[in-house]
């Protein structure tokens, strides 16, 4: 039996949808803190169970019989660590014999703020005894391309420079994710995931001037004026400055990989950004 937490989110449905190919649903739990958002999966014969981040008896309760979880990391950027610490616990308490968990590319050294609940999260499995695996993701494409209309109205603008980023679809890592839930002997393993090829912000504006037709520009500014324009667009100031410091950190090489363990795992070339922006626009 696997368990995926945040079943409802994207990485989570993305996950259960491959792992659907590859196994029965009957072996698969969706741990959701409203069921009602998967009833689509329950329709497709996938067990769900009522479980929050919040509310480890809930948890507890939800990995009876559960040999694998998927610790898919929560959105509550800031809170991450103590919900984390909720998952881990309970799988102790259930007896679960293996948590893998999405931390992110090069946690232990990776200059992104973003990093630091990783890390502590990754301290607390190592002191939990439960064997586990880490799927250190890195960038989503769609980090980038959910904003394309608004590239092709403004620009790209960021503050990366010219840092390299290798980027693969959410679908590329949810299919890794299933792949190493599906496999033995994965206790104590730490997998590096990254796309195949990396670009800079100025080759990603290229791109989708080539596939747009429309002429796109990088425009790299400050930190704190990026920071600024991500909360006129509606993000609240916190996470606005945490994904500016992402991009600084890229500028130094945090978000660069180029080992292609990603492809390697899941048999295929990732996919391109380039397809990424074609899907997009």
């Amino acid at each position: 039996m696997i368990l995926v937490t945040g079943a409802s989110g994207q990485l989570g449905r993305l996950v259960i949808a491959s792992l659907l190919e590859k196994t029965a649903a009957s072996n698969i739990i969706a741990a959701v803190r409203n069921p009602e958002k998967v009833a689509d999966l329950a329709e497709k014969g996938v067990q769900v169970r009522q479980a929050d981040y919040t509310d480890q008896d809930a948890l507890v309760a939800a990995m009876q019989g559960v040999e694998k979880v998927l610790l898919v990391s929560s959105s509550e950027v800031g809170q991450r660590a103590a919900q984390h610490a909720n998952v881990i616990n309970a799988a102790k308490h259930a007896g679960v014999s293996l948590i893998a968990y999405t931390s992110i590319l090069r946690a232990d050294s990776s200059p992104l703020i973003l990093a630091e609940e990783h890390v502590a999260t990754e301290a607390l499995l190592a002191e939990s005894g439960v064997p586990h695996v880490l799927l250190r993701n890195g960038w989503y494409s769609e980090n980038y391309t959910m904003g394309v209309a608004g590239a092709l109205e403004h620009g790209v603008v960021g503050c990366a420079e010219e840092g390299k980023l290798s980027t693969a679809a959410r679908a590329d890592y949810a299919e890794a994710a299933a792949v190493v839930l599906l496999k033995d002997q994965q206790a104590g393993k730490v997998y590096e995931l990254a796309g195949d090829s990396a670009f800079t912000l100025s080759e990603y504006a290229a791109a989708i001037s080539k596939a747009s037709g429309k002429d796109v520009a990088y425009h790299n500014v400050p930190e704190a004026e990026f920071t600024k324009i991500l909360v006129g667009v509606g993000l609240p100031e916190g996470f606005a400055a945490i994904l500016a410091n992402s991009e600084v950190g890229a500028s130094k090489g945090g978000l660069f990989d180029d080992s292609k363990t990603l492809s390697t795992l899941i048999g295929r070339p990732t996919t391109s950004i380039e397809d990424s922006i074609k899907a997009a626009l």
